[in-house]
């Protein structure tokens, strides 16, 4: 008596349709991160060649062009800053501070008020730039 060999079906998966679901996800994720929400006054950040981007959030100074200083949307004055800021170290010294200063503003403000951060106990703190763009020449 003989018995015949059953052949075993080869199981195949078609991942076509996977792939262009994750591609979709990708493109997704590609795109709504790439949005940065800044919130607060409009300022002309200085530019920087530097690569590397950081999102943060959290607590941050804005220093305007006219010198007014603001911490998050409230207005506060130099001398008030550093009180201010000791009150809401707590919450900073998790996420760090960040500092947005007007292009325009000079030298010596932007140091007071980092001064200030560090007499406050401030450890971390970021300055914010803009990428700078590059010209026609700078890319080749």
């Amino acid at each position: 008596m003989e018995f015949s060999k059953k052949e075993k079906k080869r199981v195949s998966i078609n991942i076509t349709s996977l792939i262009d679901v994750l591609f979709l996800l990708l493109i997704f994720f590609i795109v709504s991160s790439t949005f940065l929400e800044q919130p607060g006054m409009k300022l002309d950040l200085p530019e920087s060649s530097g690569r590397e981007v950081v999102k943060m959030e959290g607590y941050a100074i804005y220093v305007t062009a006219d010198e007014r200083i603001y911490l998050n949307e409230e207005e506060v004055k130099l001398t008030d800053l550093e009180a201010r800021l000791k009150e809401v170290a707590d919450h900073i010294d998790k996420r760090g501070l960040i500092l947005k200063g007007d292009e325009g503003v000079r030298y010596g403000l932007v140091v007071e008020v980092m001064d200030a951060a560090r007499n406050a106990g401030i450890e971390k703190l970021v300055v914010a730039t803009e990428l700078k763009s590059r010209s026609p020449e700078q890319k080749q």
